[in-house]
């Protein structure tokens, strides 16, 4: 155990500001951390618009959140004199309260030299870890380990979605399908989610934000009954709710495939500019459903990034459009 002593500390901090996935991704070592040292005060510091998330999640005391400017929310944690700090972030920011704070901390092995050779020159030299792995490094040195639960997302009663809001013809089920992403290069094109759509023996409910709302409309206009639009017309828990009672969920590498892998749902990921290698792919433990993973792992210019683009550098988006829309519809349709 070293210098560090758990059982006499009173509150720790734990830093992870966005995005959604990622805080999703951090989950079994709040709940480990939680169960192994109980008597422990767990803050946790994150961005204002993602504490709702934080807030349903039982092994977390107090929230802190800042929007741009962190120097306030730095002088109140100033105040809370933490013993301990554990910095899953990890970039400027993070580092940055971490030295203000003057406690004790650690960390994990965020990897971005090999992250920047496999996207630069495409030779793979990452550890086949998961990122949620990878986190309890910044905890094993005082004795927590991975219960292998899976991850936590938490639906408070009232974003409970009823089903009987949902039309005709889906109350025998639905696929919820993740219709956006954060960049467009993750995102799974309108054509092939038709073509999908038109393959599914059941129908599907469009899940995104109001930026998303068009796209849904479009698909929907092409797929007619078969097809619900629900994007931004939802909060994300209520999206979420819309994920636990569906069959199956279609997704690419977003927030709301971590979501449904807390969720326990069979998952179709859809991999465009990104690849599984990063280690963030579907957390799915022992005894959940499965997730099966689709890309085009041969294609020379992939990946392009670790995070995304605003449009394919190649102007082709082969990464997408490569794959086999009647695979994806066969592998959903046995749920």
């Amino acid at each position: 155990m070293s210098d560090l002593q758990p059982p006499s500390w009173r509150k720790i901090l734990i830093i992870r500001f966005s995005s959604i996935g990622d805080i999703v991704l951090t989950t079994p070592v709040v709940r480990c951390l939680k169960k192994k040292w109980p008597h422990l005060e767990i803050h946790y510091l994150t961005k204002k618009h993602n504490a709702d998330i934080l807030k349903h999640i039982p092994y977390v005391d107090v929230v802190h959140t800042f929007d741009d400017d962190l120097s306030l929310t730095i002088r109140e944690l100033k105040k809370e004199n933490f013993d301990f700090a554990i910095d899953l972030q990890k970039n400027f920011r993070s580092k940055k309260v971490v030295r203000a704070l003057k406690c004790k901390h650690s960390t994990f092995s965020k990897l971005n030299v090999k992250k920047w050779i496999l996207v630069r020159f495409k030779v793979n030299l990452l550890p086949q870890v998961h990122i949620v792995d990878r986190y309890f490094e910044a905890v094993k040195r005082f004795g927590v380990e991975n219960d292998h639960e899976g991850l936590d997302f938490f639906i408070p009663e009232d974003s409970e979605f009823d089903i009987q809001d949902l039309p005709a013809g889906f109350e025998d089920g639905y696929i919820a399908v993740a219709i956006g992403a954060q960049h467009f290069t993750k995102s799974i094109p309108k054509e092939m989610i038709i073509e999908i759509g038109n393959m599914l023996f059941k129908p599907i409910v469009l899940l995104g934000d109001e930026n998303d709302a068009k796209k849904g409309d479009e698909i929907v206009a092409a797929l007619n009954s078969k097809a619900f639009n629900a994007c931004g017309k939802y909060s994300l828990f209520t999206s979420a709710s819309i994920i636990a009672q569906s069959d199956c969920v279609l997704t690419s590498d977003t927030g709301l495939m971590h979501i449904a892998a807390a969720l326990h749902k069979p998952i179709a990921s859809l991999w465009g500019n990104t690849v599984p290698e990063f280690g963030m792919y579907p957390y799915v433990v022992e005894g959940a459903p499965p997730a099966r993973i689709f890309e085009i792992p041969s294609l020379s210019c992939r990946p392009c990034s670790k995070l995304g683009h605003k449009k394919c550098p190649r102007k082709h988006f082969q990464c997408m459009r490569r794959l086999s829309s009647y695979e994806i519809a066969t592998w959903i349709n046995q749920y």
